[in-house]
């Protein structure tokens, strides 16, 4: 193909739980293709998974902000190098800087000795629920607080303040809104954080940011961390949960799995990630003319990575359309790959290998309020799930 031939990302979902069907079609026909982005640029748009986890490990593709493109929304907006701290959209050294002063943050040891207190908060509102009685929204009631409250408790972000946190970062979330709409929003929360930061800085508490502001980090630095860290704990594994939820009750067969193995939560988790495939795509951008899956890609192109074609792909996962929780576990792109592959990853598969069995064993009839059609989905947003989830069950 060649750059007249061009297509704009495929965007329309066949269902609410798939991705949009021409992925597969141009995987099948060259897995490298001339993509069109918002602000007119030309470049590439990857759909296999090899390719995929080539571009991840390669670093001649950059993730720098100021060199990338958009495939998606309004365009029109310069790019701009990330402020101090933002350091997934960096390349080494400057992100082995920040990723090293964190990691420690997020090592599998670490995240389960947060597992009995990750299931204390996914019992307290499973109670709350059940308290309430149905009918109710999984959004509101279970996905969106667990995670929540679980990563503003590891920042130390103060109980009066996470409304305003959630608020303002599904403001900036929102993939239909030009950038200029999302500054207050911006604006508000980095100020939010900053104050934050100064009162660590006074008082260091038992937290993360506090155990940060020992180093050598400015005051800018650790706000742009915390504001990075919080946005992404808000957002992807709520989503996660929620559109996790709604896929299980649409397979009852898999749900019962769930029900009646519960310690096989790690594979579900596993399975839910690959089949979902929440953030739809990444974007790198070639340093120096690259040849990739027989194309050439050139310096300064962009290359978009779909997840979502990567982790349907057949030559990785047989029979990738379908949710299959005895699937061995592994080998997805859920949560990226090479050096900049999810901080967070551990702490997002603890959350939700507490919340799935127990909401599904709490509730052993849990089913949808309303007509599978009629849940509305996030298709305005970066990040895909579920706005609202309306469920109800046979109360004692």
């Amino acid at each position: 193909m060649t750059e007249t031939e061009a297509i704009a990302l495929p965007t329309g979902r066949p269902g609410p739980f798939d991705p949009p069907t021409e992925l597969a079609e141009l995987r099948g026909r060259s897995p490298v293709t001339p993509l069109t982005y918002a602000d007119g640029h030309v470049g590439w748009l990857v759909t296999s998974h090899a390719l995929v986890r080539e571009v991840l490990a390669d670093r001649r593709f950059s993730a720098r902000s100021e060199l990338r493109h958009l495939p998606t929304g309004p365009g029109g907006a310069p790019a701009q190098p990330a402020p101090p701290g933002m350091f997934v959209s960096t390349d080494p050294p400057e992100h082995t800087r920040y990723r090293h002063l964190l990691t420690g943050e997020f090592t599998v040891r670490r995240m389960r000795q947060l597992t009995e207190r990750i299931g204390e908060v996914t019992t307290r509102y499973l109670d709350a629920m059940e308290r309430q009685g149905p009918p109710a929204d999984l959004v509101a009631a279970f996905a969106a607080p667990i995670p929540a409250v679980v990563i503003c408790e590891l920042l130390g972000v103060p109980e009066e303040d996470r409304a305003s946190f959630m608020a303002q970062s599904a403001t900036l979330m929102r993939a239909d809104l030009p950038q200029e709409e999302k500054i207050p929003a911006y604006l508000a929360m980095r100020a939010h954080m900053s104050e934050l930061v100064g009162a660590k800085r006074a008082r260091p508490g038992d937290d993360l940011l506090s155990g940060l502001t020992g180093g050598d980090l400015t005051d800018e630095e650790l706000t742009n961390i915390g504001f990075m860290l919080l946005g992404a704990g808000l957002d992807t594994t709520a989503n996660m949960i929620a559109l996790g939820s709604f896929a299980l009750l649409r397979h009852p067969a898999e749900a019962a799995v769930l029900r009646a193995e519960p310690e096989r939560a790690e594979q579900v988790v596993e399975e839910l990630l690959r089949y979902l495939s929440i953030v739809p795509f990444l974007v790198r951008t070639a340093l120096e003319d690259v040849e990739l899956g027989g194309e050439l890609v050139r310096a300064g192109q962009t290359v978009t990575l779909s997840i979502q074609a990567a982790n349907r792909d057949p030559g990785r996962f047989p029979d990738p359309d379908q949710l299959d929780l005895g699937r061995a576990g592994g080998g997805h792109v859920a949560f990226g790959h090479g050096v900049h592959q999810c901080l967070g990853q551990q702490l997002a598969r603890v959350e939700m290998r507490a919340a799935f069995p127990a909401l599904f064993a709490r509730f052993p009839s849990l089913r949808l309020a309303v007509a599978p059609e009629e849940v509305p989905l996030r298709t305005d947003m970066l990040i895909y799930g579920v706005h609202r989830l309306p469920v109800t069950w046979d109360a004692p």
